[in-house]
Order: C-alpha cells, then sequence, then structure tokens
C-alpha cells in the first residue's frame, strides 16, 4: 500500500462527520462504478460520496457477496446501492450490505432498463410510492445506517409536480431524510436507457422548489451535470450535487472536487500520480486473478483534454486485454516518449 494511501485512511478516520456530506456525489452506474472505478476515483478525490452499481437484492442475498460486495477501505465514504421491491428482500440486503461495512444504503427508483422493468422495480417504482415507503421503512428497520432514495421526477404520462412530491413525501415519511432527484422523466417505452439519460427534458427548477419547500430534508441534484462550474451554479439551491456520466469519461475533472467543492488545501493529483498509483493496484490485482483490462477500461478517459489523449485511449485499448500487471508502467512509458520535449 502506497504512503499517500495510507495517508488518506487515516485523515478519513479523522474527518468521519465530514465524509457523511452528499454534497458531492459520483453516480452509480451500470458497468462502471466498480470496486476498480471506485478505487481510482478515491486517489483522485478522498472528499467525493462514492456509489457502486445497482445490485440487486436477491443478487445481494443469493449471490457470490465478496465479488459483489468487496470493497477497499481507502473508497469510503460508499454507499451500496440497491435494486428491489420486495421489502422483506430489501431489508435483507442492507442487513448485508451494512454488515460489509457499506456507509450508506441507496435504493434505486430512477433506472429505466428493461431489467427493471421486467421485475418491476427500479424507475417503475415512481407509480407506486406507498410500496417504495414500506421498502424504506423495512430498509431502515433493518440498519443504522442511513437508507436513501435515488429515483426520477416521474415516468411516462405521470405529472412530475405531483408524481416526485408523492414519492417524496411517502418515503419521507417512513424515515429517509436524504433523496437524490435525477430530474427528468424516465420513459420506460420508446427509450433506450442511454436515450433516457438526455432526452427527456430537464426539469431542475421543479427540484429546486422541491427543496426549497421542504427544506429538513437534504436533496441531491443529478441529471446533465457537465462540470464543476454547473456544480457550483446549482449547488446553492440544493444540499449537493451528484455527477455520473461525465465524471466516467473524463475522470480527472475529480482532481478538483477537493479543493473547488469542498475548499481543502490540498495539492492537486498529478495524471502521472495517479497512473503510478494505480499501477500498483493493477499489479495486485493480477496477482490475484484479476485481469488488467477490469481496471483499465476505467481509466480510458484520464487524459481528456489533455496531451497524448489519443495515444493513451489507444494504447490501453490495444494492448490492455492482453496484458500482464505492467500494462500502466508500459502506457506511461508511452505518454512520456510522446510527450518528451523534442
Amino acid at each position: 500500500m502506497s504512503a499517500q494511501v495510507l495517508s488518506w485512511r487515516l485523515e478519513s478516520a479523522e474527518k468521519n462527520m465530514e465524509l457523511q456530506s452528499h454534497k458531492f456525489c459520483v453516480a452509480p452506474m451500470m458497468d462502471g462504478t466498480d470496486r476498480h472505478c471506485r478505487y481510482l476515483y478515491r486517489l483522485l478525490t478522498r472528499r467525493a460520496r462514492l456509489y457502486t452499481e445497482m445490485i440487486t437484492a436477491e443478487a445481494v442475498i443469493h449471490g457470490e457477496r465478496d465479488y459483489l460486495l468487496g470493497f477497499d477501505e481507502v473508497e469510503h465514504p460508499v454507499a451500496l446501492q440497491i435494486g428491489g421491491s420486495s421489502p422483506a428482500k430489501l431489508a435483507e440486503a442492507a442487513r448485508i450490505g451494512a454488515d460489509y461495512g457499506y456507509d450508506e444504503i441507496n435504493l434505486n427508483v430512477g433506472c429505466p432498463s428493461d431489467r427493471v422493468q421486467s421485475g418491476a422495480f427500479g424507475a417503475c417504482l415512481m407509480k407506486e410510492p406507498a410500496l417504495v415507503a414500506d421498502c424504506v421503512a423495512a430498509m431502515s428497520d433493518a440498519v443504522d445506517i442511513p437508507v436513501t432514495v435515488k429515483c426520477r421526477i416521474g415516468i411516462d404520462d405521470q405529472d412530475p409536480e405531483e408524481a416526485l412530491p408523492a414519492l417524496i413525501d411517502a418515503s419521507a415519511e417512513a424515515g429517509c431524510t436524504i433523496f437524490i432527484v435525477h430530474a427528468r422523466k424516465a420513459w420506460l417505452e420508446g427509450l433506450s436507457p442511454k436515450e433516457n439519460r438526455t432526452v427527456p427534458p430537464l426539469d431542475y427548477d421543479l427540484a429546486a422548489r422541491l427543496k426549497k419547500n421542504r427544506p429538513d430534508l437534504t436533496i441531491v441534484l443529478n441529471g446533465g451535470i457537465e462540470t464543476l462550474g454547473d456544480a457550483a451554479r446549482l449547488m446553492h439551491d440544493f444540499d449537493g450535487v451528484m455527477l455520473g456520466r461525465a465524471a466516467y469519461g473524463a475522470p480527472f475533472l475529480l482532481a478538483d472536487v477537493d479543493a473547488q467543492v469542498f475548499g481543502e488545501p490540498r495539492a492537486r493529483v498529478s495524471r502521472e500520480a495517479v497512473v503510478e498509483q494505480m499501477s500498483e493496484y493493477v499489479k495486485r490485482q493480477f496477482e490475484g486473478g484479476v485481469r488488467p483490462h477490469s481496471v483499465t477500461r476505467h481509466m480510458l478517459g484520464l487524459y481528456h483534454g489533455a496531451p497524448g489523449a489519443r495515444l493513451w485511449r489507444r494504447f490501453l485499448s490495444e494492448n490492455a486485454p492482453s496484458a500482464r500487471g505492467d500494462i500502466l508502467d508500459m502506457a506511461l512509458e508511452q505518454m512520456r516518449s510522446a510527450l518528451a520535449p523534442a
């Protein structure tokens, strides 16, 4: 373990109260925010709250738990997002997640994929606020850590002015005080999950009114936030913001979160330092049987917007799938050679 990572762990223990903040979060992303991705993000920011990919309650209960739920202690604060609609199963899954050491259990009430539709959970639950409340109550009774909800403003033909407050109020009565609102509808018919991230119009004003009318609740805004500048402008009306695909496509923007969002006087980490840290991580994972590509696929956008970005992406894309543990050392050497002064 590097001295830098160790120092972060020690400091995180001293900042326990501050680490409960939802001021800046990185969204749960399917096929994205696995343990390797979150480890990378934690090297870039020690203050952002991280979320797992959505894991169904059934998988948590019956699946290979260490594989699905295991994480590195450096990831704190980290939340487990669960999908499901059975209060009893969600309560059991929440209890398991809490026992694994997660800081928060988040209920998915926003995913519009075919998978969640067939299982009648995710965004489908926007139509059943009473059931969501039952789920929240069961989960809250099962654990001593926060149970939170991530939702849309409505689905299909619902009127968001009615659907969103109905869901929030029912869940609040059941004990939930923290809500992450993706400020656009989900269309369950006619749009793909990818299109659902961009096509339905955003309604930040509705989410802002929700916060204004319910000042006792923590409301975190999600959807359409591309930069830290966007986050800063929107943060005035909310308790926090959550970035998703923007952070995944250009993860180095997270290197400015601690200073710009939290006002922490910490020197900005360099891309090269991050690669060196991740190289150590990849080697350890490779020794344990993890393919380097499982890690490096999350790093393709690390040099986004910087000199050598195309070379970096191409080298990892072409070489990582069959590489050994030293792939990042090789990639970094390629970058140094290409960018060295003539």
